[in-house]
């Protein structure tokens, strides 16, 4: 899986790199062009859910090229890759962005708040009339 934040005012999205315990043969790095293909950049961590994580801060509007690399010189791609070639998958936060902004609108439309829990307090608030200057 590869979760994307929110972009920066610079241009800037995280992008973290979630594999399940039993994808990962032992220590493993996500390398790509974001990092120079350098293993030591982004090793996997374990996580508090179990899963292993990396994450990087790149371009939102760069197409990026990865895959993971494990002890042994054992390279794998993410299946949650956008696309795949000859030099591994290749993951576009651009696009991905977008996809985020058209499930949110969805979730609006159909009386949803894009994930957003408004949390007790604001389900139950009861707005009354709003007094003006002058009245």
């Amino acid at each position: 899986m590869i979760n994307i934040g929110k972009p920066t005012a610079g241009g800037e999205v995280r992008l973290t790199f979630v594999l399940p315990p039993e994808q990962v043969p032992g220590p493993t790095s996500v390398v790509g062009d974001f990092n120079d293909w350098n293993p030591f950049a982004h090793p996997l961590r374990p996580a508090e859910d179990g899963t292993f994580q990396a994450t990087a801060t790149v371009r939102w509007d760069r197409e990026l090229c990865f895959r993971y690399l494990a002890a042994g010189g054992h390279w794998f791609d993410d299946p949650d890759a956008d696309r795949y070639d000859e030099h591994g998958g290749h993951v576009i936060p651009s696009v991905r962005l977008a996809q985020a902004a058209e499930s949110a609108d969805a979730d609006l439309a159909h009386g949803g708040f894009g994930g957003v829990d408004l949390g007790p307090s604001l389900e139950r608030t009861s707005f009354g009339p709003v007094a003006t200057a002058g009245n």
